[in-house]
This record gives structure tokens, C-alpha cells and sequence, in this order.
């Protein structure tokens, strides 16, 4: 490459992160909703379809879930997914286009890094919010009538959410050893 190392190590580790972080804010952009759906409509025909999609995604392993978008969207949209940017903008250094041109590349390594977490707080949220409508606050405020969404969002999701935050502790990690599989099938620069 005729660089230094430092700025080779550093370019990397800069995508490492971007995509590490946007797939950790997919998974949460996913999973609170689902699971507080999830939770309200106890054993309903969408918590099934939900818990199905969630384990589903999270039993597929990543690189075979990198080959599988690979795949579509090359066959379906002639939409070439290795690597995070296309010829032009490769060896180029960064701009405005270069940016533009990741962001459109760096969505599918994001969705099938983050697919593996989701499912697990998608169940997390889900019990946790369970535990708290069946609590006698929930159930005094919806016997004096408040509205059901407001007992809904008042209390018990933002309770629900605190054990939640614990979870980048170990989601963290989990993205990063992860992406690393998820790179090498896709040419990810990372």
C-alpha cells in the first residue's frame, strides 16, 4: 500500500467503528419497537410473526445471512455489495461523494451485523415490560381510566428500557467479533 501503517490500522478502525455503532443503532431502532408491540399484544398473530423473525434472524449465522443480501441484490437489482464504496471513490480520499457513496453501501453490512442482536433485546424488552403492566400502578391507572397508550408510555417503557442500557455491555463485543466474519465475506475495508 506504501503507507504507514498507523494511517492503514487507522482508516480501518474508523469504518470498524461507524459500522459498529450504526449496527448497534439499527438494533436498537428495531428491537425497542418490536418489543414494546410485542409486550402490549401479548400472543397475538404479530408477537408470533415477531418472535419468529427474531429468532429466525438470530439463528442464521452472519456470513451466511451476508451471502444471502449478497446474493439478492445482486441477482434482483445488479447491485454489486462488495465492499463499502464503489470504484470510483475506493483509493479516493474522503469528500462529500465518498461520504454519500458509503452511505449508500454501508446499509446491508449494518442490517446483517445488527439482525444478530435483535432478537435477544427484542425478548429482553418484551419480559421486562410484561413485569411491569402486571404491576398495581398499571393496573390502578387503567381502573381510574387513563387512555391505554398513556399508561403504556408513561411509566412502564421508560422502567422497561433502564435494564436495556446494561445490554451494551455485552451487544458491544458481540457486533465487533461479528463484523469481523461479516467483512470478510462482503471485502469490507474494516
Amino acid at each position: 500500500h506504501n503507507k504507514a501503517v498507523t494511517e492503514i490500522i487507522g482508516e480501518r478502525l474508523v469504518i470498524t467503528i461507524i459500522i459498529s455503532l450504526a449496527a448497534l443503532a439499527f438494533t436498537w431502532a428495531v428491537a425497542l419497537p418490536i418489543g414494546v408491540y410485542s409486550a402490549a399484544r401479548k400472543y397475538s398473530a404479530g408477537d408470533y410473526i415477531f418472535t419468529f423473525l427474531g429468532f429466525l434472524g438470530l439463528s442464521t449465522p452472519g456470513f451466511l445471512l451476508a451471502l444471502i443480501c449478497m446474493y439478492v441484490q445482486y441477482e434482483f437489482f445488479g447491485i454489486s455489495t462488495g465492499g463499502l464504496f464503489s470504484e470510483t471513490y475506493r483509493e479516493a480520499s474522503w469528500s462529500i461523494g465518498k461520504f454519500a457513496d458509503l452511505l449508500a453501501h454501508i446499509w446491508v453490512p449494518v442490517i446483517v451485523i445488527g439482525i444478530q442482536g435483535t432478537a435477544g433485546l427484542i425478548r429482553v424488552m418484551r419480559g421486562n415490560l410484561l413485569d411491569e403492566l402486571a404491576r398495581l400502578y398499571v393496573v390502578a391507572a387503567r381502573a381510574k381510566g387513563v387512555h391505554p397508550v398513556k399508561v403504556l408510555w408513561k411509566y412502564p417503557v421508560r422502567v422497561a428500557i433502564n435494564p436495556l442500557i446494561s445490554t451494551i455491555g455485552w451487544q458491544l463485543p458481540m457486533i465487533f467479533s461479528g463484523s469481523v466474519i461479516v467483512a470478510v465475506v462482503m471485502g469490507l475495508p474494516t
